[in-house]
């Protein structure tokens, strides 16, 4: 299993944007043969670490590296790139792997 969790901070101002824009794309992403999980989560608000208020976190998995490069390939994904990628000021990719 793949785990993959993609920090992207928005310009300033523009996170429920790029939130928005994310979530529009949640379904069909979680309907990719290998998409274990798909979720793009925000800093609760007691936390006493966070990340801030124009960062969000995707929490993905996956079953192997050829789900995740059809994913990454895909038209859901490729497609919100095209239309946020104005929304975002820097996007920080970790690959994982269970331990």
């Amino acid at each position: 299993m793949i785990h993959v969790i993609a920090v992207l901070t928005a310009k300033i101002g523009h996170r429920a944007s790029l939130l928005a824009a994310l979530q529009a794309i949640v379904e069909d992403v979680r309907q990719e043969p290998g998409c274990l999980e798909y979720q793009p989560v925000i800093d609760l608000s007691t936390s006493p670490v966070k990340f801030g208020a124009d960062t969000l976190v995707v929490i993905e998995k996956w079953q192997d590296q050829a789900a995740l490069d059809a994913h990454n390939a895909a038209p859901a994904l490729t497609g919100f790139m095209d239309r946020a990628k104005h929304l975002i000021a820097q996007a920080d990719v970790y690959l994982m792997r269970d331990a």
